[in-house]
C-alpha cells in the first residue's frame, strides 16, 4: 500500500495536522483493518472532522488533507485506488508506435476533511497493470512551484511532458533530473510547498 498525503497548513500548524492525518489513516489499516482503498480515506475523513470538531469554531475546523491511497496486487498485476484530489499517473509504452502515454487515474474533487461534499463517499478504481508500468503518486507542490523566465507556476502539464520522457530512465535519474528541474525553474524565488514525486515500476 502507497499512500501519499498533503496536510493542510505549513509550520507547527502543519506538522500537527500531519500527525493527526497519520494517526487516522493507521488507525484505519491497523485497527480497523480496513483493505479497501475508498474505506480507508472514508474512515480517516469521518475522524478527522471528529477531532476538529471542538477547535471552537462555529463550523469546526475545515483542516485535513489531500492524498490518494494505491494498493497494489502485483501478482496479479492490478492497482487499487482512491483518491481526495491527488491524482495518480501511469506512463505506459504504447506497443503499436513505440512511443509512451500517459494514463490519468483521476482524483475526487474534496479533501479528507470537512467539506461540502463530505457525506460522499470517496470513489474507488481498479486499474490493470502491465509489465513496465510507471506508477507517480504526487502533491502539488511541484507543479504550482513559482519561477522560469515569467514567474508562473510549473503546472501539471509540464511536469506530465517531464514524466513521460524520463520513465524509462532509471528511479535514481529521474529522481535526479526532476530535481535540477525544479532547482533550475524555481531560480531565486521562495519553495512555496513541500514537494512530493514517488514513483513505483511495476
Amino acid at each position: 500500500m502507497l499512500v501519499t498525503g498533503d496536510s493542510t497548513g505549513h509550520g507547527v500548524p502543519g506538522a500537527m495536522m500531519c500527525m493527526l492525518n497519520i494517526s487516522c489513516i493507521n488507525e484505519a489499516v491497523n485497527e480497523r483493518k480496513y483493505t479497501s482503498p475508498a474505506a480507508i480515506l472514508n474512515h480517516a475523513r469521518q475522524r478527522i472532522i471528529s477531532s476538529l470538531s471542538e477547535d471552537g469554531s462555529e463550523e469546526g475546523g475545515k483542516d485535513g488533507m489531500d492524498c490518494s491511497v494505491t494498493i497494489f496486487d502485483i501478482k496479479n498485476k492490478k492497482l487499487s485506488f482512491a483518491a481526495a484530489n491527488n491524482p495518480v499517473w501511469i506512463v505506459r509504452e504504447n506497443k503499436a508506435g513505440g512511443q509512451h502515454e500517459l494514463i490519468v487515474l483521476k482524483a475526487d474533487r474534496m479533501p479528507v476533511g470537512k467539506h461540502s461534499r463530505d457525506n460522499i463517499a470517496f470513489t474507488e478504481q481498479t486499474f490493470d497493470l502491465l509489465p513496465g508500468d510507471m506508477v507517480y503518486a504526487l502533491t502539488d507542490g511541484y507543479c504550482d512551484q513559482f519561477g522560469g523566465p515569467r514567474q508562473k507556476k510549473f503546472t501539471y502539464r509540464r511536469l506530465k511532458e517531464i514524466l513521460v520522457d524520463i520513465s524509462q530512465q532509471s528511479p535514481k535519474e529521474q529522481k535526479a533530473f526532476l530535481l535540477r528541474t525544479f532547482e533550475k525553474w524555481r531560480g531565486t524565488q521562495e519553495q512555496v510547498d513541500d514537494v512530493l514525486i514517488i514513483g513505483v515500476r511495476i
